[in-house]
């Protein structure tokens, strides 16, 4: 089964390397929560807010060992006045045997305010 994992993270200013180090430590942490092994990925897709310009989040997958191969994109996300600033959303498909409500989706600083159901905090206190 195909499965999506979302995570996101907030960055405290457009500044390349904390946009690559704070995706990588997203990255990490939503690979560490699933067990995600990198051949069982199918694409990833990370998407930015228009405030950050400084650098390509998917720069932060080819510091993962492993995972030279495996397709990401970078887009930008809808600017919706209100919407959450300097964030960076990640959405990774992968095949597991997992359900849906077995997935972890991480939410990191700032953007736990997005899905606070779904937050990876939130599934290890239950």
């Amino acid at each position: 089964m195909i499965r999506g994992i979302r995570g996101a993270i907030t960055v405290d200013r457009n500044d390349a390397e904390e946009i690559v180090a704070a995706t990588e430590t997203l990255l990490r942490e939503m690979i560490r929560a699933n067990d995600v092994a990198a051949s069982d990925v199918s694409f990833v897709l990370i998407s930015v807010t228009d405030d950050i310009t400084a650098a390509f989040p998917a720069q932060a997958l080819r510091r993962l060992d492993g995972w030279t191969y495996v397709p990401v994109m970078c887009t930008r996300e809808i600017p919706v006045p209100g919407s959450l600033p300097r964030c960076i959303r990640v959405m990774m498909t992968v095949a597991t045997e997992k359900q849906q409500e077995e997935i972890c989706h991480v939410y990191l600083k700032g953007a736990v305010v997005l899905r606070p159901d779904l937050s990876l905090t939130k599934k290890i206190e239950m």
